[in-house]
């Protein structure tokens, strides 16, 4: 069952709890509002938007209300297990399993390791990435407004080198660079065959961006033929039972914190 609403207070409503209006708008039980509530699924917009989680929130007069509500998607839980590669003074880094989304959506984000991060270490987080839900591997955390300004900064001058391993489909070259624009915009993808399986008539690559663009090794290598094993949305002979084989292996960068070159792996 999925329920959209998007209302905005009344005088009338005002003083009224978040919950308890919802749940009259909604017709759902109040405890599974504030459910809800808690897994991010409602948004609050006054001065900014916000994810709402306190269920006995005090509405006023012209607040807008969205609660997004998808029965099956709550009922999911994240995989358990401990994440965390390494806690610093200003950010983190972590490795995000496969089917655990970056950040949340705005029916909630109880299944994002931007949350997970958040309730792990209860202070503030911001995203400076992201990796696609299919994919596994290394993501970086910042916990401070100024660390988050630096990565993002070393994201956007592309001086974070990105190395991801993939399984394709067929035999590739032995290295080559993929250069079609995607989105009309430059985009680089870099590839070395590691190995070559001709049982499976599969090979192994290890991958280094230059740009960032919305699902470019997939993209790129589904139009030379050789898609990534598993990926569910390009290429064709390329479906298997075991996910998209696809995982941001290491990220090597100038650390904010120290000035020095890091780099962490998986």
């Amino acid at each position: 069952m999925k329920i959209e609403i998007k209302h905005t207070v009344t005088p009338e409503e005002a003083g009224c709890d978040a919950a308890s209006l919802l749940a009259k708008l909604s017709e759902l039980p109040k405890q599974r509002i504030k459910d809800a509530m808690t897994k991010g699924a409602v948004i609050l917009k006054r001065k900014q938007g916000k994810r709402l989680r306190r269920s006995k929130e005090t509405l006023l007069a012209g607040d807008q209300l969205t609660l997004c509500y998808d029965d099956k998607l709550l009922a999911l839980s994240p995989p358990t297990g401990n994440y965390c590669l390494k806690r610093l003074k200003t950010y983190s880094v972590w490795y995000k399993p496969a089917g655990l989304m970056s950040q949340g959506t705005a029916f909630g984000d109880h299944l994002a390791l931007l949350r997970l991060v958040e309730l792990e270490f209860n202070c503030p987080v911001f995203l400076v990435h992201r990796l696609d839900r299919e994919t596994s591997g290394i993501m970086l955390f910042a916990h401070t407004k100024a660390s988050a300004a630096k990565l993002s900064k070393l994201f956007e001058q592309h001086q974070i080198e990105k190395i991801y391993h993939a399984s394709v489909l067929g035999q590739t070259d032995e290295q080559g660079s993929i250069t079609e624009p995607l989105d009309s915009k430059p985009a680089i993808t870099h590839y070395q065959r590691i190995d070559y399986d001709p049982e499976a008539n599969q090979s192994q690559l290890r991958i280094r961006l230059e740009t960032g663009r919305l699902h470019q090794i997939r993209r790129h290598l589904s139009a030379i033929d050789h898609p990534v094993m598993g990926d569910p949305r390009y290429g064709s002979g390329n479906k298997n039972r075991d996910g998209l084989q696809l995982i941001a292996k290491e990220l090597s960068f100038e650390c904010p914190e120290t000035g020095r070159r890091v780099s962490y792996q998986i």
